[in-house]
């Protein structure tokens, strides 16, 4: 008997036991291409010599040392190599062990910033529905998924959502792209009015929306207007990006696609593309020198922050992907795996639509194309699909709920950006064996 308290309680999961590129390996030999990443993770694969040396290296000249009292060569340079490629006024690097953390800190951050001000009484934070931007306390209450908020409601601070940019089912007939980008923008104006624009303190969002939504992307002109809010409020931006940053999207930081600067930054996921759990804080200058010159004291902090550890894994992960232009190998591939989706799924009439950018994939499935009609969630498709999926040896990443916590089905791919146009003929082969046996009996 397992003492592992399992994600899902009735699961009877294979062992993971190796790791060769893009494939995991169990216990019996079985290979699964990993066409998902896990949850966006592993971007380079599962056995990058450089990255397991680089930790194997750290480890043996110094594992842990807590950041109240040092910093560490592998965090200074991680820190510096991020600043470098970072959006323009990015100046510092707060680090920690996950996406979650990341989420929280900028909160909290948010929060002090404007305390530090002499202005406390900025104390809402926007966001989106159908956002996801992680499971702590504060990081759920900022996420605008039904599901994942509902038995945790009375514990979870207040939060403000707005709609997301989702044109598949919001952009009104004969609207164009500009015009719904901007009016739904417009909706985050209205909502810091409806507060008092000098009660709200940050406007969160994702880039290009990820578990909850399946790898939607903004419509042009949505960020940059959001940006110009933003600014005409006083009110912080904080981008997340930990699903869809690190090379993701085709660019190091997903909001340079946008052509706009947050003033607080998430990353995660990607940044130590599963080798060791680390994530990261970034913010403007302007920012970090309000706390500095005010109390001199972030009030935050975990154990772990800048894990030496996991700052050298980090620190290997993004030289990996910049000397080797594995973000230049995004950008083809992702046309590459575009068009190979569009080949096999756009006539599909239970795939109502295909969005992503990069190695970032959505499929959205609906029992009726032309009513854009989600499937009854009593069938339980996502669940379904994923089973059948890994069965053909494919890891990918199915979720319920797409419309509004409850009703909806999509798939979201993120293979690793070392894929071969072969591997990833090969996986979509395995979803579409997958999908097909799944629809037959919907």
């Amino acid at each position: 008997m397992s003492h592992v308290f399992p994600r899902h309680c009735a699961s009877d999961l294979p062992t993971a036991v190796g790791g060769d590129g893009c494939f995991l390996i169990d216990a019996v030999g079985k290979r699964y291409f990993d066409g998902s990443g896990g949850a966006a993770v592993s971007c380079l694969g599962h056995s990058n010599t450089r990255v397991r040396d680089a930790i194997k290296a750290q480890v043996d000249q110094l594992a842990f040392a807590h950041t109240g009292f040092f910093t560490s060569e592998p965090a200074e340079a991680l820190a510096d190599l991020l600043i470098e490629h970072a959006p323009q006024g990015m100046e510092r690097v707060y680090f920690v062990s996950g996406g979650s953390e990341a989420a929280e800190a900028a909160i909290k951050l948010a929060r002090q910033y404007f305390t530090e001000r002499g202005e406390p009484q900025r104390r809402h934070l926007i966001a989106r529905q159908q956002s996801y931007h992680g499971n702590t306390l504060g990081a759920l209450a900022a996420g605008g998924n039904a599901w994942r908020r509902q038995q945790f409601a009375p514990l979870l601070m207040e939060a403000s959502h707005i709609p997301p940019c989702y044109e598949y089912t919001l952009r009104a007939a004969g609207e164009s792209l500009e015009d719904y980008g901007i009016r739904s923008a417009d909706a985050l104006e209205a909502e810091i009015l409806r507060l008092g624009p000098d009660t709200v303190m940050a406007f969160m969002a994702e880039p290009v929306v990820g578990a909850t939504l399946g790898a939607v992307t903004a419509a042009p002109g949505y960020f940059k207007r959001i940006r110009e809010i933003c600014d005409r409020y006083g009110v912080l931006l904080i981008l997340d990006e930990v699903m869809c940053g690190m090379g993701r999207t085709g660019h190091l930081f997903a909001c340079d696609a946008e052509g706009v600067t947050p003033d607080i930054l998430c990353i995660a996921k990607g940044l130590g593309a599963g080798y060791q759990p680390i994530g990261a804080m970034l913010t403007t200058g302007t920012v970090y020198d309000t706390i500095a010159n005010g109390t001199g004291f972030f009030q935050h902090g975990h154990t772990y922050l800048a894990h030496p550890v996991a700052c050298a894994a980090g620190l290997a992960v993004v030289s990996e992907m910049l000397e080797r232009d594995l973000i230049g190998q995004v950008r083809a591939r992702g046309a590459y795996f575009e068009a190979q989706l569009r080949a096999r799924f756009a006539q599909n009439p239970h795939v109502g639509d295909i969005r992503g950018r990069g190695l970032f994939w959505g499929l959205e499935f609906v029992a009726d194309r032309e009513s854009k009609t989600p499937f009854d969630p009593s069938l339980g498709l996502a669940g379904k699909l994923k089973k059948a999926a890994f069965a053909e040896g494919l890891i990918c990443y199915p979720m319920p709920g797409t419309r509004d916590g409850k009703t909806g089905d999509h798939v979201l791919l993120a293979p690793p950006f070392i894929a071969t146009e072969a591997e990833l003929d090969g996986a979509l082969d395995a979803l579409s064996r997958a999908l097909d046996g799944v629809l037959a009996a919907a």
